[in-house]
């Protein structure tokens, strides 16, 4: 196992579970697709990336750090790097660090708006971590984190608040919310035992899986408009449909009764949810024009 300045490579790449770029990636090269009409410019994609990285693992490190006496307690958590000792506190913050600051100058890198809004982006990604003491919002703001993917694409290229972006803003926000809080509904008890807010918590199960799926009705639409204001071909529009029949599915796969497939839905579906849109969103700009 290979070892760096901040422990164990391996155990840092488990910390901040670096395959779930997954689901913001796609969504920021949307972003940048949409304004550049096509391939952006291989710098501002380059970097792109590296910020879209950097801030996805600041903000992953900075909640598993916060949340470790939670993670002690929980025994879904028990097998965390920071909870077992192969990661320090320390070596985490220090990781922090690095991170931000990597980010910080990757957005110096694209343009002038991206840097000064770095730091209101790394501050918001930090946020999601301490919502859930004080409110079932918190699934909420998760997704407004994961939002600023399409809109950091969009800046990255062009910096300047459009339409197109901000309805993907939109239907990430709830995107990312609904499936959120299907994943919170393994923690309901805990949750309730320790204090911690959640919609399951806050409403029940039943009633978290009808607010989930009010969330997926929402990037439903939200999809249709951002990809009717961007001004995609009718290539877009099957894709998006495809998307709309997935969402249908991951809800049939959860029951209030039964969330043996919760991870499924969590990991599998989602991650062909922020793949297909992208390339719906591809085949939108370049095919049927």
């Amino acid at each position: 196992m290979t070892m760096t300045p901040f422990g164990s490579f391996a155990a840092i790449c488990r910390m901040i579970k670096i395959e779930h770029s997954i689901f913001a990636l796609p969504f920021a090269f949307a972003g940048a697709f949409i304004a550049s009409g096509g391939i952006p410019a291989w710098k501002p994609f380059v970097l792109l990336t590296i910020a879209m990285v950097a801030v996805r693992s600041f903000a992953m490190a900075f909640n598993r750090v916060v949340d470790l006496p939670f993670d002690r307690r929980n025994p879904r958590t028990q097998n965390r790097p920071l909870v077992t000792g192969e990661i320090t506190r320390l070596q985490t913050w220090a990781f922090i660090v690095v991170m931000a600051v990597v980010f910080v100058l990757a957005c110096a890198g694209l343009n002038r708006l991206c840097l000064m809004l770095s730091p209101l982006a790394l501050g918001i990604s930090a946020l999601y971590s301490v919502m859930k003491r004080f409110t079932w919002l918190c699934h909420f703001v998760l997704g407004a984190v994961l939002g600023l993917a399409p809109l950091a694409g969009w800046l990255s290229v062009d910096p300047v608040f459009t339409l197109p972006a901000v309805l993907l803003f939109w239907g990430v926000l709830f995107w990312v919310a609904g499936f959120d809080i299907l994943y919170s509904c393994q923690d309901t008890a805990f949750d309730i035992e320790v204090g911690l807010h959640s919609v399951p918590a806050r409403f029940g199960i039943p009633t978290a899986l009808v607010i989930s799926t009010f969330c997926h009705v929402n990037t439903v639409v939200f999809f249709l408009l951002a990809g009717w204001a961007a001004g995609l071909s009718w290539a877009w529009y099957p894709v998006w449909a495809i998307v709309s029949l997935v969402l249908v599915l991951e809800h049939r796969l959860i029951r209030a009764d039964d969330l043996s497939r919760v991870n499924m839905a969590f990991f599998t579906l989602n991650g062909v949810v922020s793949i297909v849109v992208f390339a719906g969103i591809v085949a939108g700009i370049f095919i049927g024009r």
